[in-house]
């Protein structure tokens, strides 16, 4: 009976030892499982991290290009606002020369008007009047007929 007792906890033995290497055989397959989708998990972590540096650099693309076209239009609006302000500068000298021609004007007509009753009474000896008017003022003689002087180049120096 004793290898009655000792056969049968040998089979015992290889029951433990069978249900323990299916065990090992479970875990082995769970742990290939898992690697496997480990992997798979880093490979789409890797792909997603990809893309996400493939957006970011394609987003420095666009804004670097805005960046460009900002630059260049505030460069050309610089450009139009300092051709804007030279035409200012020269359009105010010009009036500034204008006013001046105009006030001399006005002076002239208000000597003209002062001797306007000398002209009606005697019209010839008026009109010789006028002209030794004219000829004896020397700076009514330097505004007659001439061109306006300011321009671009005597505003700004550069």
């Amino acid at each position: 009976m004793g290898s009655s007792s000792g056969a049968s906890s040998e089979s015992s033995q290889l029951q433990l030892s069978g249900s323990e290497e299916n065990l090992q055989q479970v875990m082995d397959q769970r742990k290939r499982k898992r690697m496997l989708s480990n992997r798979e998990s880093a490979r789409r972590s890797r792909m997603r991290k990809q893309k996400h540096v493939d957006d970011m650099m394609a987003q420095v693309v666009h804004l670097r290009k805005e960046n460009n076209r900002i630059l260049t239009a505030m460069n050309v609006t610089s450009q139009f606002h300092m051709n804007v302000e030279a035409e200012n500068a020269i359009l105010r000298a010009q009036m500034a020369e204008l006013t001046l021609r105009l006030q001399t004007l006005n002076e002239i007509m208000g000597c003209l008007n002062s001797t306007n009753a000398l002209l009606e009474t005697d019209q010839y000896q008026g009109t010789q009047m006028v002209d030794e008017f004219f000829m004896n003022i020397p700076w009514a003689s330097s505004f007659i007929n001439q061109p306006i002087m300011a321009s671009a180049e005597s505003m700004f120096m550069y």
